[in-house]
């Protein structure tokens, strides 16, 4: 099967970037959003937010007329669907958004077409994707059924780090599970395009899980590190040290403990797989808890630490889930500020050098203020939230405050 025009649905973190290395391997790209600004900002050449390189993929595609953004989904020999997968306030998986992307497809496929769904999802998200298209366009089959028109449907993972996305999109090895083993085939011949990396085949749930299990895996381990890190502080050990010296064995990589976990995956898709099997998933329903806990024990230890220090105003250094990013979804740092605010009347000053203004749902609290580092010096108590690199050396601006607190750690540890 030929695939010369592929229409990628969702131009967010992974979306965009995905479309823009395929359009830059000469593949026209359509990419569609519902949010006007993104593909009004695609359309000029401008990315709608900050990943390395990415500005230069997308300007390069817009100019070279291999990318376009628009609105509504237009016919392609393929689909792309990389939309949000939240979950609900009782921890189940919101699919709202793949079921709105399916129906918003299914009028522009002819048959012998391709629909890929990136999302994160949840075991049988895939299947549940191709009924719904298939109920939209009955005339269509996943297996040519009646003679009916064949769609190749399948299950192809993100697995990047932001802030390497560009990079890890073609160096990284891809897992492509189809609905049918065609399915798998046509996938793999699109993602060969650009992907350098080995590219295995299995069917879409088992690919779903393969997700799910990568990202719990971290989420896992990240708990295990911070309930170390608690116990460290109770008998008196510095846990840096001590895990810099456990990861000198060879069998041994113990992860950072943290202000919490964060990002659009390994806080979300643990869920996942606890709403698939709740009996079973106990180890990786507490290990969740422990980390979503984590947040509020951070801000109680600020809050102690101003009341103790008698502060005027308290300093957040970060925002962001991880270090020298823009990206605020999940970010643990986020829910620091929020429980302190419950905790303490004083002032936050919020130091985030990759955003140029607060989230809608902060900077609408009087007493949260985003400042340069040069703020600083008007407060009392400063913790540092995230390793930003801009943070590595702050003794001069630290110099004046009471109490200086560190739940990031040194950026290189492991094994220095």
């Amino acid at each position: 099967m030929s695939i010369s025009t592929v229409a990628v649905i969702g131009l967010g973190y992974i979306g965009l970037p995905t479309a823009a290395i395929l359009a830059s391997n000469d593949v026209k790209v359509i990419g569609v959003d519902v949010n006007t600004a993104t593909v009004d900002a695609v359309n000029r050449g401008d990315v709608p937010f900050v990943e390395p390189d990415l500005a230069t993929y997308v300007a390069g595609a817009v100019t070279h007329g291999t990318l376009r953004a628009t609105t509504t989904p237009e016919p392609a020999d393929a689909f792309i669907v990389a939309v949000p997968t939240p979950f609900t306030d009782d921890m189940k998986p919101d699919l709202t958004y793949i079921e709105a992307a399916a129906k918003s497809i299914a009028p522009c496929l002819r048959g012998g077409n391709l629909v890929i769904l990136e999302s994160t999802s949840p075991p049988k998200a895939t299947e549940r994707m191709a009924a719904w298209i298939l109920e939209e366009r009955p005339d269509l089959s996943l297996d040519g059924t009646d003679n009916r028109p064949i769609i190749h449907f399948a299950h192809c993972p993100e697995r990047v780090l932001p802030g390497r996305i560009m990079v890890e999109l073609v160096t990284n090895d891809r897992v492509v599970g189809g609905l049918t083993v065609e399915a798998a085939e046509v996938a793999r011949n699109l993602y060969r395009v650009f992907c350098q990396g080995e590219i295995l085949l299995t069917d879409a749930t088992t690919a779903e899980m393969t997700k799910l299990a990568e990202n719990t895996f971290r989420d896992v381990n990240i708990a295990f590190a911070n309930e170390l890190a608690s116990i460290c502080e109770k008998v008196d050990v510095d846990v840096w040290e001590l895990i810099r010296l456990a990861n000198h064995h060879p069998r041994v990589e113990i992860l950072r403990p943290g202000p919490g976990v964060g990002g659009h995956c390994i806080a979300v898709d643990p869920w996942f797989i606890v709403d698939a099997a709740p009996k079973r998933a106990r180890l990786i329903r507490r290990a969740r808890k422990l980390n979503d806990r984590k947040p509020r024990q951070v801000a109680k230890t600020i809050a102690h630490a101003s009341m103790q220090a008698n502060a005027q105003k308290i300093a957040l250094l970060g925002l962001a889930f991880k270090p020298d990013i823009d990206d605020l979804r999940e970010s643990p740092a986020v829910q620091v500020l929020e429980n302190l605010r419950t905790l303490s009347p004083l002032p936050i000053l919020v130091i985030e050098p990759h955003i140029d203004r607060l989230p809608n749902s902060l900077a609408k609290l009087s007493n949260v203020q985003l400042v340069t580092i040069d703020g600083l010096e008007h407060a009392d108590v400063v913790a540092r939230l995230v390793a930003h690199h801009e943070f590595d050396d702050l003794p001069h601006a630290l110099s004046h405050a009471s109490i200086s607190l560190d739940f990031a750690g040194p950026r290189n540890w492991q094994r220095s």
